[in-house]
This record gives structure tokens, sequence and C-alpha cells, in this order.
């Protein structure tokens, strides 16, 4: 493994990042930074995003008691407007395209800082594909939000076979200032640990629906009212230690062989993603939706995460600009 001779990370307000990407993602990771004062460019060259980018993350900074910090975010239209003389890290927010995002790290390297980290918010391929064969790659790091990214604390470090070590701990530790909480991931397998937990469960959801066990609404109330409802409190590891580890391995070696082990989507997935009934943004995917029902739904939404933001207080990492 290489090893890099960078200083650790800057504090947030004595550093300058830049996040590639002015969308949906690339906005609210702006909003992350921007609450613990940090210098934050978004590089947009898409005008019409481009301009609606300081309103959005000023109305969620307001909502969060921090309007006055949306100065900390200013708005370039390409990698030629940015002064990379004193960037200490780069998160690509670009979409989700290996090309695209091969060619920019091409760029990055040429022009970020030597001792820069460089960052990859991609949720579906690994760091080490991304930055294949580019110099500098003990610096690459995958750093995976999860939506809204100023609302779900939770950050993964994803580490590649060349990302240094030393680089994943000043890029933890700068996050964890940020008010996030990171989790380091040792190797960039597909879906890293977050998406690998959700999706294990996905599948066995699915299964359960497209077998008729459940509805589509049973099955995300078994979920939210049930044992995720305690998720909140304690993790599957430390929920174990609650419930006594003898019951947990006495109840597996009863389930297990009867889970669903499918090496694909189940159909009730399959069949909607090839007619499109995508979800809210084409109306219909396991529920109909409609202007006036997506906005109240997004605004539960917040509204809920925003609660257990308030529940989990003293235990989120305090901002420490």
């Amino acid at each position: 493994m290489q090893t890099t001779n960078s200083a650790p990370l800057a504090r947030p307000s004595t550093a300058h990042v830049v996040v590639v990407g002015g969308g949906t993602m690339g906005a609210d990771v702006a909003v992350v930074l921007a609450r613990a004062q940090c210098r934050t460019t978004v590089i947009e060259p898409h005008a019409e995003r481009a301009a609606a980018l300081p309103a959005r993350v000023a109305a969620n900074l307001a909502a969060i008691g921090h309007e006055d910090y949306a100065r900390h975010v200013s708005v370039a239209p390409s990698l030629d407007a940015v002064q990379w003389q004193d960037v200490g890290l780069v998160i690509e927010c670009v979409p989700e395209r290996l090309d695209i995002k091969q060619s920019l790290y091409a760029e990055l390297v040429k022009r970020a800082p030597r001792e820069a980290i460089l960052a990859s918010n991609s949720s579906s391929f690994p760091i080490s594909a991304i930055g294949a064969g580019l110099d500098t790659r003990d610096r690459m790091l995958g750093l995976h939000f999860f939506m809204p990214a100023h609302l779900v604390p939770l950050v993964e470090v994803v580490l590649c076979e060349a990302s240094a070590p030393a680089s994943a701990d000043a890029l933890i530790a700068f996050m964890r200032r940020c008010g996030m909480v990171p989790v380091r991931v040792a190797r960039d397998l597909p879906g890293f640990l977050a998406n690998r937990l959700q999706h294990a469960l996905s599948r066995e959801a699915f299964k359960l629906i497209d077998d008729g066990i459940a509805t589509p609404e049973d099955v995300d109330a078994a979920v939210r009212f049930g044992f995720g409802f305690r998720f909140l409190a304690a993790g599957p590891v430390l929920q174990r230690d609650h419930a006594g580890i003898d019951v947990h391995a006495a109840a597996g070696a009863t389930m297990y062989p009867t889970f669903c082990n499918d090496d694909h989507p189940a159909r009730c997935l399959t069949e909607r993603a090839a007619d499109g009934r995508h979800g809210m943004k084409a109306g219909e995917g396991f529920y109909a939706w409609t202007p006036e029902t997506i906005a109240a739904e997004r605004a539960r939404y917040d509204r809920l995460l925003r609660a257990g933001l308030d529940l989990l207080n003293d235990e989120l990492p305090e901002i420490q600009p």
C-alpha cells in the first residue's frame, strides 16, 4: 500500500472544500459543510441548477437555525473557476456513470494539491474503479452520504486497496467535526456497509411480497413500527446483547434455511422497473402519487427525520468548526 505525506485535513472553519455537482445530493452536502462554517465551493455548470442552489442551501440552513451560514457557500461554473491552491478536500457528487467519474478524477489529480483528499459520493462504483490507473490513489476514498445528507447523520468513509489509512483517519475526523457519524469501511465491495445491510433486508421484504405473504403496506408497517422502531435505540449487534445471543442463535438456526437467497431482484421490483412505475417521480410505484400527496409525504418524512435527530442529539458528534 502506498503512503501519503499529507497533513491532516484542516478544521472545517479553516478548510476549503470543493463539491463537484450541485444537484440534490451536492446541495445537501454543502449544507453539511456550511453548518460547520466550512468554506465550500460547489461546481455546477448547469445554469438553472446553479441559480437555484443558493436558495436551497439557505432554506435548509435556516431550518436548523443557521441561515447566516449560507455565506460560506459559493457556486462556480467549472473546475477552471476554482482557486485550487488552498483546497483540502474534493467531494464528487456527479451522476452515477463510471466514465463521467473517471474523467473528472483524471482532472482532479492534475488540479488539486497533492495533500488534498479526493472523495467520491458514489453509491454504486468503488473508488478503486473510479481512480483506476491514476497517480496518488492513496488519497482517494469513498465518502458516501445518505439522502437527505443534512438530515441523515451517517456517512461512510470507504477505502480501496491503495487508500492510505492516514487519509481515511483525517477524513473521518473532519466529518465528525462537521457533526456527522462517520463509519470506516475497510474495503470497497459493492454496496459498502449500509446499503448491503439495507438490500439484505429489502431482498427478503420483496420476496415476501412476491409470494403473497404480506402486502407492501404490511411490510412497511412491520419495519417501521416493529424492529425498525428499535433501531433508533440500538443497531442489530447491540440488540442481540439486549435480547440474548443464545435466543438469536436459536431463532437463526430455524429461520435462516428459509430465507430468500436469490441473486436477482424480486419480481415486484423488476416488473415496476420495466413498466415505468418508478415511484414518486412517475406518479406510481408500490403506492399511487399525486403532486399533493408527494408534497405531504416529503413534509412528513422530513419532520420525522428531524424529530429523530432531536432524540439522538446527545449521541451525535458536536460540530467543531
